[in-house]
């Protein structure tokens, strides 16, 4: 697996042009059917705005399909709400997110350029205002140990590219670290090294997490 980008949770973000009102509402979805549900909720929340415009991008569409993308402009103009809105998503490199792009309508007509730059503007607004996150394929590393090794764990893990995730403390020290999947082996060896094959580690299987 190749790492990618996506946005953890939700994000929202609001842009105004020529008084009509631009809500962009971004989340993180894995499924067709989460990012339909999300539509739903954010329709039914703005059942008196003129446009619910949408576009997402998913990894994997479900049943061994891969990659799904859809947008729709949901009655503006062809072209020029749901497409602008997916290729912000595009361009910025995110999968696994859904952005609905409600519009309440201000009098005022856009005409096309000025409707693909709002659509556009809105949805760039709620990319930034959201936490993007690289999700790779990982282990976690669970390692115990004396209080005395406790300083020389943390140094090793850091060098050798792992982030303590968790730390408990009773008669012993537990650390919980992360890292990326392919990488591990020098860490353990060390941990091996420090401990003299006395060492209690716990190395879990792949997953896919933020890192």
């Amino acid at each position: 697996m190749t790492s990618y980008t996506t946005i953890a949770g939700r994000a929202t973000a609001e842009i105004e042009e020529k008084k009509s009102r631009f809500i962009a509402s971004l989340a993180h979805v894995e499924t067709e059917d989460e990012a339909l549900a999300f539509l739903e909720e954010i329709r039914a929340a703005n059942r008196m705005a003129r446009h619910n415009v949408y576009a997402y991008v998913l990894r994997e569409g479900g049943a061994g399909v891969q990659g799904r993308v859809r947008y729709s402009d949901d009655g503006e103009p062809q072209k020029t709400a749901g497409l602008p809105t997916l290729e912000v998503i595009q361009h910025a490199g995110l999968t696994d997110v859904i952005t609905v792009v409600t519009r309440y309508f201000g009098g005022v007509l856009l005409g096309t350029g000025g409707l693909v730059r709002a659509y556009t503007q809105a949805t760039q607004a709620g990319i930034e205002a959201a936490e993007l996150v690289v999700v790779s394929r990982c282990v976690d590393i669970e390692v115990r140990a004396a209080y005395g090794k406790y300083d020389q764990l943390v140094r090793i893990a850091s060098d050798c590219g792992a982030k303590v995730l968790d730390t408990v403390y009773d008669d012993a020290v537990t650390l919980r670290l992360r890292m990326l999947d392919g990488t591990q082996e020098p860490l353990l060896l060390k941990i091996t090294e420090l401990e003299r094959g006395q060492e209690r580690v716990r190395v879990s299987e792949p997953l896919e997490a933020a890192f």
